[in-house]
């Protein structure tokens, strides 16, 4: 995996990363940063792929179970030390999960399996975050 990351001097503090996939992801700063808050915070996007590494996971692990999942959305809330680095010390993920006949059980299972074993984000955030989950189902 790689990515590039170039300044966009004119801007201010903005960033374009272009991925390996080769997409384009743009980042800004604040205000009083430097930044024209024109878009995401770096660290934000960091959040927003670490929920949406999960969601993917927990998806992916009901529709191999053969489970009538129609929607996953994920509400990632954070706390970041107070010092630098600010990395994340608490990080909370709600799931809400949405389809025909999901077990409780089953949802809850994918959101273990997806912390325990298999999303990359969440586990390296882990060694220094604190990392809970909650979940509801809607029928759907």
């Amino acid at each position: 995996m790689e990515c590039t990351v170039n300044w966009v001097a004119a801007t201010g503090m903005a960033f374009v990363a272009e991925t390996g996939s080769g997409h384009v992801l743009v980042m800004d700063g604040a205000p009083d940063g430097g930044g024209r808050n024109l878009a995401p915070r770096p660290m934000e996007t960091v959040l927003a792929g670490t929920a949406g590494c999960t969601a993917y996971d927990v998806v992916l692990i009901l529709k191999r179970g053969r489970h009538q999942v129609s929607g996953c959305q994920v509400k990632a809330t954070s706390e970041r030390a107070a010092a630098d680095p600010k990395v994340f010390t608490k990080i909370h993920l709600h799931f809400t999960v949405s389809g025909q006949g999901l077990a409780e059980s089953a949802v809850e299972r994918a959101i273990h399996l997806s912390h325990e074993k298999y999303c990359s984000a969440t586990i390296m955030l882990g060694k220094t975050a604190e990392i809970t989950t909650s979940f509801e189902i809607v029928a759907a």
